[in-house]
């Protein structure tokens, strides 16, 4: 159903209430679910709304990949040194050292117990992925789904729920919230397909409704960058949690904050695997030139494509690198639908890019030039690319057309270690709780700061966190 914007808050009580419940939990994505799952297995009566007709939102859009340190997961592949300290020093180095401290903290201490509670009480599967490093991480801790993809990460999701026996309420859209007290919501109202509205009373009230990507007048607001920029997120991230939280002056940080991605299929719109980047791939703009460090991070590498000749680029790889890939399900979609172009020789390559041929050679050149380099500083290039170790391309050469885009925001709402909602004065909430997209991230104030899975480690781990506590709010724990 087509729904509005709107994000109000009622001061007061509802004249009648429909439903009540322990736990009103607004967001059937990772976040939502896990928080969910976690408040049921305290006892706590637990009601999921979602937006949309089936529950889906920005998590199956994503890889469904979520950094971890120190889990028996990564210790089965020989990972035994990577700690919660260490993760975190990596995301504050990614951030500039301006990650929230407090979110940050909280989120690289119970990842790793959030993801060995869901294997052993919700079953679902992990593996680690250690073929390659993502920008950013020191160790492998990267884990998945079996399937390696968002989608079959929320369909396991949503069995563990449905096993559970908790209720999943679709086509409800919230856009209201009853405040009785300064610090405290009493109900939320919901709109219905139909047009009717239902109000339910809640002793706790989880914000899992992500953040305002799909809202083009907020981003035009607080990422003025993004504003004209393909936007391939959710379509319900419309902003609701921030909206509310300004209506009733909670704090906020870092709405200037985001993740992009610098490798989207144009015009598919199948995200393209950074690590064929990583891995050695370059990406050359519409004149057969390079134009970026390739191996700064994804997201602000969406900035550096967008500011190229119509906003494109082309990744440039070979058979290694395109045998490599086609283990990653999003990669097999591109290439079956197409977005893979091949090419036997420069020449060929050139025509099928149509960039200048004499360009893309010495390009190509000069990625052979620097791989053979004997010492680190002169295989390193004029954005401080290093190239030492790479094996240089081999033909048939790969390309794909890609482009930049936004993701998903990742400034919001800040909240305490127990994932409840700060208000103007520093107190929390006393039963406003708020988690992924929904609440402030890990990421600092710039799109540099993302460090690769950061939106499904806030989106379980406060989850995981506001699931608890909601639940002791609510008497149940």
């Amino acid at each position: 159903m087509q729904q509005p914007l709107d994000a109000r808050v009622v001061e007061g009580r509802p004249d009648h209430v429909d439903l009540e419940t322990d736990v009103l939990i607004l967001g059937a994505g990772a976040c939502g679910l896990v928080a969910a799952l976690k408040a049921a297995a305290a006892g706590a009566e637990t009601i999921v709304l979602e937006r949309d007709p089936v529950p889906a939102g920005s998590t199956a859009m994503s890889s469904g990949f979520i950094p971890a340190p120190g889990t028996r997961f990564q210790e089965a592949i020989g990972v035994t040194d990577d700690t919660p300290a260490r993760f975190l020093d990596d995301i504050q180095e990614k951030a500039k050292r301006r990650s929230q401290p407090v979110i940050a903290d909280l989120a690289t201490r119970t990842i790793a117990p959030a993801l060995e509670w869901l294997a052993d009480e919700a079953g679902l599967e992990w593996i680690v992925l250690d073929d390659f490093l993502y920008p950013g991480h020191t160790r492998h801790r990267m884990h998945a789904v079996p399937e390696k993809t968002g989608e079959a990460l929320m369909g396991r999701l949503q069995q563990a729920v449905e096993a559970a026996g908790i209720p999943v309420v679709t086509d409800a859209f919230c856009d209201t919230l009853y405040r009785d007290a300064p610090g405290h919501i009493d109900a939320v109202a919901l709109l219905r397909p139909d047009g009717s509205r239902e109000i339910i009373r809640a002793k706790a009230v989880v914000l899992a409704c992500n953040g305002y990507g799909g809202n083009p007048d907020l981003v035009a607001r607080h990422i003025p960058e993004m504003a004209d920029g393909l936007y391939y997120g959710h379509e319900g991230n419309t902003g609701s949690a921030l909206l509310w939280g300004e209506e009733m002056q909670a704090q906020t940080a870092h709405l200037t904050a985001y993740q992009g991605h610098g490798s989207l299929a144009h015009p598919h719109g199948i995200l393209i695997s950074w690590a064929l980047m990583m891995e050695g791939g370059i990406q050359v703009n519409l004149a057969g030139q390079r134009f970026s460090n390739e191996h700064g991070g994804y997201s602000e590498q969406a900035v550096n494509v967008l500011a190229q000749p119509d906003g494109v680029a082309w990744n440039v790889y070979d058979q290694r690198l395109h045998d490599f890939a086609m283990s990653f399900p999003d990669y097999q979609q591109a290439f079956q639908a197409g977005a893979v172009r091949v090419a036997q020789d420069v020449s060929s390559l050139a025509a099928t890019l149509q960039v200048p041929e004499a360009a893309l050679s010495e390009t190509l050149a000069e990625v052979e030039r620097l791989s053979k380099a004997e010492t680190k500083e002169d295989a390193t290039d004029r954005f401080g690319r290093s190239f030492a170790g790479h094996k240089g391309f081999s033909t048939p050469f790969h390309a794909v057309k890609v482009t930049g885009a936004l993701f998903h925001t990742q400034g919001g709402l800040l909240v305490d270690d127990t994932a409840r909602v700060l208000q103007a004065d520093g107190e929390p909430f006393t039963n406003l709780l708020a988690g992924g997209g929904a609440a402030c991230g890990v990421s600092g104030p710039e799109v540099s700061g993302y460090l690769s899975g950061n939106g499904l480690l806030t989106a379980v781990s406060l989850g995981f966190v506001a699931g608890t506590t909601a639940a002791r709010l609510a008497g149940a724990s």
